[in-house]
């Protein structure tokens, strides 16, 4: 039987998506180079959350350790009424959904699974200080360009660069605009000794006129992470969101009127970063012969199923499987993983992506004309909060080994 050569792999982009691919591929055998705009390794942000789904796949990449010391499994989620902070349901988490959804669910700073991840990877794996411009694509292999001069050739292109990807643009074509919400999400840390009405091992969620407030205790519980999402106007959806400080006078007139912890909490952040709330429609295909998308590059997430980091920790798991299993790098072994790696992945990502799209109109109790005021009851939250379920129990390889290559 003819050996072909295991292909050269370049992932644009370091962030978690990026590096754990790069992880991913490791752990099969592969070698993958990592080129990052950035000049400096470091992911900015603040809390996240690595639900079951995803905390899975870590766990089962020998990161059960590190992500509990430095993660925190919360022990419930209670949702309280907006105006009087009064408990409308509280579902127990912490033992009860690792049992039920088979691993736990943590809440984080991004920057400390970053670091985790960038831990992991192969010496001389990753060059900083390299924005890509552009790819061309032939029968041979991908050309990328970068900013500084320099090319680099690779047999496959993994675009793992985030919302506004450049290697998205090529694939779809010039055709792929952002979608605004109205909404932006104001995302901040707070010491928890300076919030003694909350317990450092639960999440919180208050939903109410035009806005809510969602907490999770990241840093081993001495900080919570805070989301706030309040309706923004046009011209704030057009500005860049990424790393914009948030106004929180602006914040705190949104609250007004709000149960006295949600303002106490505002209060003590110092600082906050702005995200204005977009993102794409899902496209019908991620990937040409040699080119492939992941992450929010693939399926940009809106954050409010917190699934971001999880769908991109499932997407890498599969791709590196997908090529790893493909056994080469001729360019129709290489375009026949990156299809078995899309028909697994695309409808899935797409179901998760357009009802996080969905559910974030519903709790602001808007639709096309915007964030209205309403009060949810508890049962209404109830199910709000429980229904992402399904995404939870999916297990990505499973998926992957019921669709066999060809």
């Amino acid at each position: 039987m003819t050996r072909h050569t295991a292909p050269e792999i370049a992932i644009v982009g370091a962030g978690i998506g990026g590096l754990t691919a790069a992880m991913a591929l490791t752990r099969r055998g592969l070698r993958a180079q990592v080129y990052e705009q950035a000049p400096v390794l470091r992911e900015v942000g603040v809390g996240l959350h690595l639900a079951p789904n995803g905390s899975r796949i870590l766990h089962r990449f020998g990161l059960a350790e590190q992500l509990r010391e430095a993660a925190v499994r919360p022990e419930a989620l209670e949702v309280r009424r907006w105006n009087d902070g009064q408990v409308l349901t509280r579902r127990r988490m912490g033992d009860v959904w690792e049992t039920e959804f088979g691993g736990p669910h943590y809440t984080m700073h991004r920057a400390d699974l970053h670091g985790l991840l960038a831990e992991r990877l192969p010496a001389g794996s990753l060059r900083l200080g390299s924005r890509c411009t552009g790819h061309t694509e032939d029968a041979d292999g991908v050309e990328l360009r970068f900013a500084d001069g320099s090319t680099a050739r690779a047999d496959v292109l993994i675009g793992a660069d985030g919302v506004n990807s450049l290697v998205r643009g090529a694939v779809a074509g010039g055709r792929d605009l952002l979608v605004p919400t109205g909404t932006c999400a104001v995302r901040g840390l707070v010491d928890m000794n300076r919030l003694p009405r909350l317990d450092p091992e639960d999440m919180y969620v208050w939903a109410g006129p035009g806005g809510r407030m969602l907490t999770a205790p990241v840093s081993g519980g001495r900080q919570l992470s805070f989301v706030a999402v309040i309706p923004e106007n046009d011209d704030e959806q057009q500005r860049e969101s990424w790393s914009r400080p948030a106004e929180l006078d602006l914040v705190a007139k949104a609250f007004q009127g709000w149960d006295p912890t949600v303002q106490e909490l505002v209060d003590a952040a110092g600082e906050a970063g702005h995200w204005s709330l977009r993102d794409r429609d899902p496209l019908d295909r991620w990937s040409t012969p040699r080119t492939t998308l992941l992450g929010d590059a693939a399926h940009p997430m809106l954050p409010h199923h917190g699934q971001g980091a999880s769908q991109a920790i499932e997407d890498a798991v599969v791709l590196a499987a997908c090529l790893a299993e493909a056994g080469g790098s001729r360019r129709q072994d290489i375009a026949a993983a990156l299809h078995r790696y899309e028909t697994v992945r695309l409808a899935h990502t797409a179901q998760v992506q357009l009802g996080s799209r969905d559910s974030g109109s519903q709790r602001l109790g808007g639709g096309p004309a915007g964030p209205q005021p309403r009060n949810q009851s508890g049962q209404e939250m109830k199910a709000l909060v429980a229904d992402t379920s399904w995404i939870q129990r999916h297990d990505a390889e499973a998926a992957l080994a019921a669709q066999p290559a060809a």
